[in-house]
């Protein structure tokens, strides 16, 4: 892929493919084959960029990876990023994300489309997500669940995206353990562990979220929970109230990497679901090798 003056891309040659989200960056030198040359990741998301910035940390992504053409998704597309790249509408597929590509002026530089529903919107999971269907690992129609600080469910048809929820879970779960009455009765890592489970397990009969998580300091102060396992039975409450709602006869598939990925599983498989796990980066890697096709 190549900068041919208007932002058309050349199929041939080296270049780079960028996951470029709030917190954090991943990017990958990939060969004119689509093969993984080179990797980096690091905390340069788009929060960490001062205004005006974006073209130096190209150039230090550059230096690091090669002198290349980008392909990019996420945050970088948003109206905090370097340039807005417009909502692609539902239903969609990567043909529809490779025909609404954006380009920056002047620079080789090409971002790809978020989605937005009536309600609701996202920017770098719909590579993922549409990656999984090309990669193979995720079936055209699908239940998927993506991890994160804001927690995607996503209803494939056909192999197009046609409806998804997003759930803020992790963001929750960060405030939580960064101020209130929680704060400092959190600070260990949550596992899958009898506490997790408990948690998911009330999250899910008792339907009432904001005493449940008040449970915790109660617990705690009571001596009927060790400090050591409030993490944990608090982050199974959140995820618990997340995934009771969305359980289904069939398999969720869940797109995310450890640990995240485990604690969603364990909170499917604890509530009587089903879930087969797959990992992000390969899904993401296809849905951006697909469009880079289809633009070219």
């Amino acid at each position: 892929m190549g900068d041919t003056g208007n932002g058309k891309a050349n199929k041939g040659g080296e270049w780079l493919a960028i996951d470029w989200g709030t917190s954090r960056r991943r990017a990958w030198r990939m060969s004119a084959t689509g093969d993984v040359q080179d990797t980096l990741e690091d905390d340069r998301g788009v929060l960490a960029i001062p205004p005006g910035g974006f073209l130096a940390e190209l150039a230090s992504l550059r230096n690091r990876l090669g002198q290349l053409p980008a392909l990019a998704a996420g945050m970088v597309g948003s109206n905090r990023g370097w340039v807005e790249a417009p909502y692609q509408p539902l239903p969609a597929g990567l043909p529809d994300l490779a025909a609404r590509l954006t380009h920056v002026p002047g620079e080789s530089f090409t971002i790809v489309p978020g989605l937005a529903d009536t309600a609701d919107v996202m920017r770098g999971e719909e590579v993922q997500l549409l990656g999984a269907v090309e990669a193979g690992l995720v079936p055209p129609d699908a239940l998927v669940c993506q991890p994160g600080t804001h927690n995607k469910w996503a209803k494939l048809q056909a192999g197009r995206i046609t409806g998804f929820t997003t759930v803020m879970t992790g963001e929750l779960f960060a405030l939580l353990k960064s101020g209130g009455v929680l704060a400092g009765m959190l600070d260990a890592d949550a596992t899958d562990s009898p506490a997790f489970r408990a948690g998911v397990a009330e999250a899910a009969e008792a339907r009432d979220l904001s005493a449940s998580l008040f449970k915790v300091r109660a617990a705690v102060l009571l001596k009927r929970l060790p400090l050591a396992d409030a993490a944990s039975f608090a982050s199974g409450l959140l995820i618990g109230a997340d995934v009771a709602p969305r359980l289904q006869p069939g398999p969720i598939h869940i797109l995310a990497a450890e640990p995240l990925a485990g604690l969603y599983a364990a909170a499917i498989g604890t509530l009587g679901g089903h879930s087969i796990a797959h990992e992000s980066g390969a899904a993401f890697l296809a849905g951006m090798r697909r469009i880079r096709e289809l633009s070219a």
